[in-house]
Parts: structure tokens; sequence; C-alpha cells
């Protein structure tokens, strides 16, 4: 296949009208060909986007240890122009994790829609201060036997620990030998967080949420992230977790670079306000804003697409923007060399929009979605 006539965000992020031929689900050729192909005029093709941390979505929940929610999450998120992730499990038993994983396992491989690069384990080794809506019941200290055990069942991209818990250190200088390893659900000083920066954790799980916050005198895991170079950061953009002045200071301290946008979407999101379940607990969501009863912030109801644009109407430059939707997460993941930018002999991921920033079309390792 050859679109032609498109305005492409190519390897440079910069935009720039011009071709780009597909065959056998990668890039094969960028540049003005006289081969005939679909006239993309007036179209804008941006690398596919990527989430690599999300729940859930129309009432399916990665932990469910259900294929067909797996497969249900994967074919709602190409309809939003996303085109892999990392499903997310949540804090709980070692049996029902390993269910999760199992169904994850069978369903890779198989997609009908977004692809899956392997599991985002939240939890369990996290902090009972920070739990948030993780279920206390379940947290646990640092487990490298079933953390390997899990990950022989279905490989794990990212594992997402508190720093300053028992074993940590030691486990994340192991983990990171095999995954990224984040820095999450904290109650971590500066120093501690720093140290977790400088053994084995190189990425922050969305950032400002389930953590220390900014104090003049003890400036807590947001300034240990913007302090510790290359290490990059979830950010959640529904305008809900953070507010927009926040996530413009989190672009101007990390740059455009160290900026990953999650949805951390659970089962509610394309469903409407009611009542859900993540992770054992009950959440209420309303006007799209999820709680538990007590009012404690839950997952979103959002995804990244939607999120992009908010980047814009926020203020954040459209490079910055794109580049934390796409080209961050595959590098923070590790699969930048196969996806994450419009390049010749990566995967055919592109995400397709019109001039009002609407979705048009979705391309997934070369195959038409949408």
């Amino acid at each position: 296949m050859i679109i032609k006539n498109a305005t492409v965000y190519g390897a440079d992020f910069e935009p720039a009208v011009t071709d780009i031929e597909i065959e056998n689900g990668t890039i094969k050729a960028i540049g003005k060909t006289e081969k005939d192909g679909e006239d993309y005029t007036g179209l804008t093709v941006l690398p596919g986007f990527i989430d690599i941390h999300i729940h859930g979505t129309r009432l399916a929940d990665s932990s469910s240890g259900n294929t067909d929610e797996i497969a249900t999450i994967s074919k709602a998120l190409a309809e939003h122009g996303i085109t892999s992730f990392c499903p997310t499990t949540m804090t709980l038993p070692a049996d029902t994790l390993e269910k999760a994983f199992n169904a994850v396992a069978d369903y890779m491989g198989n997609e009908e829609g977004a692809y899956i690069h392997g599991i985002n384990m939240e939890g369990p080794y996290i902090s009972l201060a920070k739990k948030g809506t993780q279920a206390a019941e379940h947290v646990r200290a640092a487990d490298f036997d079933e953390f390997s055990k899990l990950n022989s069942i279905c490989p794990i991209k990212l594992v997402d620990i508190a720093p300053e818990t028992d074993g940590a250190v030691d486990f994340a200088k192991k983990a990171s030998e095999i995954c990224t390893v984040s820095a999450a659900h904290t109650a971590a000083t500066f120093a501690q967080a720093k140290c977790g920066f400088e053994n084995g954790f190189t990425h922050a799980t969305h950032l400002f949420n389930a953590m220390t916050p900014i104090q003049n005198r003890e400036p807590g895991v947001p300034t240990a992230v913007f302090d510790s170079e290359g290490v990059t950061a979830e950010l959640i953009c529904d305008g809900f977790h953070n507010h927009p002045a926040i996530i413009r200071m989190a672009f101007r301290e990390l740059g455009e670079n160290r900026v990953c946008v999650i949805s951390d979407s659970m089962s509610a999101a394309d469903n409407g306000d009611g009542e859900y379940e993540l992770g054992g607990q009950t959440v209420y969501v309303k006007d799209g804003k999820a709680t538990l009863a007590d009012g404690t912030i839950a997952a979103s109801t959002t995804n990244v697409f939607d999120e992009f644009k908010n980047l814009i109407r926020f203020g954040i430059d459209f490079k910055s923007a794109l580049k934390a939707c796409t080209a961050n997460p595959a590098k923070a993941i590790d699969v930048f060399d196969v996806t994450g930018s419009v390049e010749v002999g990566k995967r055919a991921d592109l995400t397709v929009i019109d001039s009002d920033a609407q979705l048009r079309h979705v391309f997934i390792k070369g195959k038409q979605v949408l």
C-alpha cells in the first residue's frame, strides 16, 4: 500500500508532505514516488499511539484472567488511535495475578486491534501509605521469585514498586536486567527516591499521583524525578488527575523526551457513569471522574488520543505532545526499535488525523483497522 501526499511526522517529528510505502506490515519507504496510491491530501500521519499503563475499558479489565476481556481492550484501543499497549495488573493475590498473566499470554500474538508489548505489573510491591485504590490486604514486600515466575508466563515490560520499601533497591537492581523498573505508590523521601534512581529505577508511575508531593524543604518524589537525568515519567492528562498548570510544569522540567502520556484507564472508560470494580474495590464514576467511596481518586476513564488533544488545548507544543504519546513510551519500555516513530524499517503503526485533529484512520502493523 502507498499513502500519497500526506503531512507526515517522520523521524525528526517535524511535518513534511510526502508519501509512505507499506509492505509486509512495515514501512518500506518514505518519500515522493510516481507509484499509484491512496491520496491523503489534507490528512496528517502520526506514529501509532502507545499506552503503557492501562487497566481496562468497556467493562473489560486487564486483571480479569479472561482472554475475551483482553481482546475487548485491544479492539477498543485501536478505535482510539492507540496501536499498542501494556495491559496493567493491580495489587492482587498471587494466584489471581497468575491467571491474569496467563490470559494476556494467551491473547498476545493474536490481537485483532492494538497489540501487546508485555505486561505492566503495578504492585503488589508498594507502600501502604500511598496505596490509592490498590487493595491493602494484598500489598507485600518485593519478591523477585514471584516476579520471575510471572515473567516466565508473560513478559513484563514494566514493574512498579515503592523504592523505600524493604528489599526494593536490591529487587530493582535485578529486575532492571529484565524490564523497566518504576517508582510507584510511594511514600519515599527525595533522598530515598534519588537512591532508587541511582540503583535500577528509571521511570516514575503516574507522576504526582500516589507519591510524596513537592514541598520546599522536602522536595518529594516528583522533584527527584526532575533532578535525575534520563528518568522518564508517566502523566495522566485528563485534566482531573493533574491540573493543566502542573502538566505544563512537568513538560517544562522534563522536556520533550521524558514525558510518557498514559491513560491509567479502568473498565469504566467508554462506558459512562456508574459503579465499577477495580482491583476488588468498588469505584464510583460521576461526570467521568472515578473515585472510591471515601473520595480517593481512582483510575481514569480517558484514552491517550483524547489526552493528546487535551495537551494541545493545555498549551503543550505539538511536537512535545506527540512524542509523549509515541516515541517516549516506546523508549521507556525498550521497543523504539520497532515502533514509536514513522521510519523506514519500523512497523507501520500509524494514527491518521484531519485538520481538526479528528481521528480518520488507524494502521496496525500495516493493516488498516479504521
